[in-house]
This record gives C-alpha cells, structure tokens and sequence, in this order.
C-alpha cells in the first residue's frame, strides 16, 4: 500500500500519508486509488475533480460545504506550494460540533486531507503560488452550496499568519448564532 490513513481527532476526519519512490530520475507516487481508499470512501465514488491556484501568501478561501443530499466528501491535496487546510464539524449532534482541525498540507509533506460530509472546508496559502487538487464525491451544485464566515467567533478558527487577501463572496459568508444546530448528512 502508498497510501496510509491516519486519523485526525475530529470524527471521519483523515490524513493520507502518501509513499514516493525517488530515485536520480525525480520521483513517483500514487496521488488516488479507489480499491486503497475503499476503508475511507465506503460505497462513495470521486466524481469531480478540481483545481485552484491562489497567487499571495495569506489569503484565504473559505468555508464552504454543500448541502445535503448533495453534502460531499472531500479529499484536497497541495501539488505546490504550502497551504493551512482546516476543516470545522457542522454536523448536528456530533461530539465535535463546531470544532476545527486544520493541517499543512505541501508539496514537500505529500498529505491529502479527507473532509467528510457535514464539514465545511477552507485554507490559507503559506507560501504564494499554492495549488490545491481536490477530489469531490458529489458533483457541485450551486444551490446546495452553503458557508461559513472565516473569522466566525463560535468557531474560533486561529489562523497562522495574517490573512492578507478574501473574495468579496467570502468575506459575505454568515456567521453562527447560538441557534445554529448544525446540518444533517
């Protein structure tokens, strides 16, 4: 097996670990296999895959999630740069209701990060020029797609370095109130 699964303290939250062979040509390894990830993706299929590029250190994009039934599983993966990826529980009736975990994913660390459905998901670029893989287990839909602010107080997310840069759409994001139950998945 390339890829191990370790898990993050956050329930269904996981990191893959990713084996590369590297020899004086460069290196080689598995970026996704179905049958190795089965224990983690279920009865699910990845059937969109997208990609970003964020251009300055310290901006932010997030926190965004769909909605069910067209709540998705995530698996988001850095092919440059360096990123804080964070991921915060909105599911109702979850021990870890409105709790975050974030990990640097890089180019150099090879961490893909697993996001289940019912959690919201965002990043801060550490480095300039960061790009991010992500596979998705549901296609997007626009009117299932929901979001977080990403300085929500009830969430307390703690950001390493200033946040430097947001899209006018995510600086709109709500934020929580005391009667935010959380989402059914």
């Amino acid at each position: 097996m390339t890829l191990s699964i370790i898990k993050e303290p956050l329930s269904g939250l996981q990191v893959i670990e990713t084996t590369f062979h590297v020899d004086s040509r460069g290196s080689f390894g598995r970026l996704f296999c179905e049958h190795e990830l089965q224990f983690v993706l279920g009865s699910r299929h990845i059937v969109q895959i997208n990609q970003s590029l964020t251009r300055n250190s310290g901006a932010v994009r997030g926190m965004h999630y769909q909605t069910p039934p067209q709540a998705e599983m995530k698996l988001v993966r850095c092919l440059r740069g360096r990123v804080w990826d964070v991921a915060v529980d909105l599911r109702k009736g979850s021990p870890s209701f409105l709790r975050w975990h974030a990990e640097e994913l890089s180019a150099d660390n090879r961490r893909m990060l697993v996001i289940p459905e019912g959690f919201a998901h965002g990043f801060q670029a550490l480095e300039s020029d960061s790009e991010l893989l992500y596979l998705h287990t549901q296609a997007y839909v626009s009117g299932a797609e929901a979001a977080v602010a990403y300085d929500d107080t009830l969430i307390g997310i703690d950001w390493p370095i200033p946040v430097t840069e947001l899209s006018d759409r995510d600086r709109s994001h709500p934020r929580l109130d005391q009667t935010f139950c959380g989402i059914v998945v």
